[in-house]
């Protein structure tokens, strides 16, 4: 299954998609809001999240498969969202293009030890459907699809896909201002859903694809695959725990593979598409903050 919350105007409905059928959770159980209430669910009950939410479609209300296409919400809103950067070769490659001092990416990208930074607070999240912002004053921006993590107490409990935008020029101009490159209003997208572990398969062989509009023609179009990450899921979340106070709940993004050209910024107006096999489509436009 995979869990999507729906944008009803009187409240976000958390609903689970099970093939064509789609069920409106909280009508069988009001006490399960959110995604991560079934994770607390499982967790007190010693089951999976997917055991737990088949409990509830016997009484569960259906819903029809148009309400999906039309206004959801964000599936989670994490108290704190981190990413990894350098992961990719291309990533690599493209943090040096960036950068008067291009050795310090290629050090990471040889090291054991990934590089990993706080991104979003859950205000600064946005979900599908939504705008994602650029920074005014930066002259670079750029979009990063990234295969994204979601945790509960520092555990693995599904995927997503996420959004990492960044101010290029920013980080370019010195490595020390990573935080403003990547942290602002409306930085980050999540969505469209989350999929637990045991449906998504392996996280480290998924299709990814991301396509940006402009006034109605494709100014980009590429595909890669998770498969090219140099470093594991596990990994990246180890690093992330080790002697750090975690939240609740979190969203670990895994770092892209699919980087525009040089000469390619985002503008305001721009649609973002991204795609990542078995989770789904992340759209989002651009706006400037």
């Amino acid at each position: 299954m995979r869990y999507y919350a729906l944008a009803r105007p009187e409240r976000r409905v958390l609903v689970a998609r099970d093939g064509d059928d789609i069920f409106d959770l909280p009508s069988a159980n009001p006490d399960v809001e959110g995604y991560f209430d079934l994770v607390r669910a499982a967790r007190i009950t010693n089951q999976s999240v997917e055991r737990v939410a088949r409990g509830l479609l016997d009484e569960a209300e259906e819903v029809a498969p148009e309400e999906l296409t039309g206004r959801l919400g964000r599936p989670a809103v994490p108290e704190e969202v981190w990413a990894a950067g350098v992961t990719y070769r291309i990533s690599e490659k493209a943090r040096e293009a960036e950068s008067g001092m291009p050795d310090v990416y290629v050090d990471v990208y040889e090291r054991e030890r990934p590089e990993l930074f706080f991104k979003a607070t859950g205000s600064r999240t946005v979900g599908p459907g939504d705008a994602v912002g650029v920074r005014e004053d930066s002259a670079w921006n750029v979009p990063e699809p990234e295969l994204g993590i979601v945790l509960h107490r520092g555990d693995i409990v599904g995927y997503t896909i996420g959004n990492d935008v960044s101010s290029r020029s920013i980080e370019g101009t010195n490595p020390l201002y990573l935080p403003q490159a990547k942290v602002y209003e409306r930085c980050c997208s999540i969505g469209p859903c989350i999929t637990p572990p045991g449906t998504v398969g392996d996280p480290h062989d998924l299709g990814m694809a991301m396509t940006i509009e402009r006034d109605g023609e494709v100014v980009y179009d590429e595909a890669t695959s998770t498969s090219e990450m140099v470093v594991t899921c596990e990994e990246l979340v180890s690093y992330y725990t080790r002697h750090n106070v975690v939240p609740e709940t979190a969203v670990l993004l895994t770092g892209t593979a699919l980087v525009p050209d040089e000469d390619f910024t985002l503008r305001r107006g721009d649609e973002v598409r991204i795609e990542i096999e078995g989770i789904g489509v992340l759209e989002n436009s651009v706006t400037v903050v």
